[in-house]
């Protein structure tokens, strides 16, 4: 037996649709309807907001006090996950940033314990084959060049078939390594590089498809040096961005937004810290990390990584000016287009303990909808 859920907007995955319902059946959403097109006898409840479906976030450090640098366990990416469904994220790549090569090989061998975990929808490895210029809170004595141990830590990952992110800078891996991870059906980001134009655009030609946090830990854009900015930008690589208002300005967003040629390709991540849904300081690296003014910052006052959710994300870019569809489809179905994993981005199909409820102001009402 179908039952419907109607609702001002109805996001279905690319497209914001007024006065519209949603079936549900053996919950798992089956059908979208105009609310007209319901026959009369079908008895439906009807929600002031949007149904959406829930978010995916695929860069996220930590959340419910737990870095997963500091716990690469089964149990530490569950508790991540657990704190961020709470906002409305559905699914998320647990991200370990540069470390100590035995926590990498920890964290590898936690998302293969994590499989079938509610909310654990592949691993992002940021570092540590970066480059000490834009480490940003990145430890620059772990940075090290890709070798064939994280080669073999990554084919790890896909022989059991986990999604599979890495960031990683130009001057610290080879053009052969990027395509023997592209060969696997791993996803190459471009990130924490000081790299130039030229550099950066050979490594987008060896399979390279994205850049990790837009305007963030890489060379910038000048009138005569691209960068890796300039690059990103002007590329038809996807590109993921933090939409807190401290680690981009809102108006350098916008430009970069309008200036892509595909615009499609913009990504929200969180690159959220232990501190969403946890204690408002944490410890990286033996030092201590707290809240400040809504910005995360370590002792020295630099930013240290973000205090946000994708929900946070959305109602910020709104707030900047971004059309609601179009920051909808950068919390959730880019990222699952980027990775390969379309369809899981589409309300159809989506079980309904996975969709969510948001008022007409953007705020969380319900995580499910069953």
């Amino acid at each position: 037996m179908t039952h419907w859920i109607s609702a001002d907007q109805v996001f279905d995955g690319r497209n914001l649709r007024d006065n519209c319902a949603v079936g549900i059946k053996d919950g798992v959403v089956t059908q979208i309807k105009a609310t007209d097109d319901l026959p009369a006898e079908h008895i439906h409840r009807h929600h002031q907001g949007i149904i959406t479906p829930g978010f995916f976030d695929i860069q996220v450090n930590g959340g419910g006090g737990v870095m997963l640098n500091s716990d690469p366990s089964a149990a530490g990416i569950a508790k991540i996950a657990a704190a961020h469904r709470t906002f409305g994220i559905t699914a998320l790549f647990p991200t370990v940033i540069t470390d100590r090569p035995e926590v990498l090989d920890a964290a590898v061998a936690a998302a293969i314990d994590a499989i079938g975990i509610d909310g654990f929808a592949g691993l992002h490895i940021e570092g540590p084959h970066i480059d000490a210029a834009r480490r940003g809170t990145h430890a620059e004595r772990y940075i090290r060049p890709c070798d064939a141990h994280t080669i073999n830590l990554v084919r790890t990952l896909r022989d059991h078939d986990i999604p599979t992110l890495i960031t990683v800078a130009p001057e610290a891996i080879s053009v052969s390594q990027i395509s023997t991870l592209r060969e696997m059906g791993v996803v190459v980001s471009i990130g924490h590089s000081d790299a130039d134009a030229a550099t950066t655009q050979q490594v987008i030609g060896a399979g390279a498809t994205c850049f990790t946090h837009l305007f963030n830990a890489m060379s910038p854009m000048l009138s005569r040096a691209p960068g890796v900015t300039g690059t990103a930008i002007a590329s038809d690589a996807w590109c993921s961005f933090i939409a807190d208002g401290h680690h981009v300005d809102p108006t350098m967003l916008l430009i970069a937004m309008n200036a892509r040629p595909t615009q499609r390709r913009m990504i929200a991540v969180s690159d959220a810290m232990a501190t969403v849904g946890g204690p408002d300081h944490f410890n990286l690296y033996g030092h201590d990390i707290f809240l400040k003014d809504g910005r995360l910052v370590n002792t020295e006052g630099a930013l240290a990584g973000a205090h946000l959710t994708l929900l946070e994300a959305l109602q910020n870019m709104v707030g900047f000016g971004v059309p609601l569809e179009t920051a909808l489809q950068m919390c959730g179905p880019n990222a699952y287009d980027l990775m390969g994993l379309d369809t899981r981005g589409m309300l159809i199909n989506q079980p309904a303990r996975d969709v969510l409820a948001l008022n007409s102001d953007l705020g969380l009402i319900a995580v499910g909808i069953a």
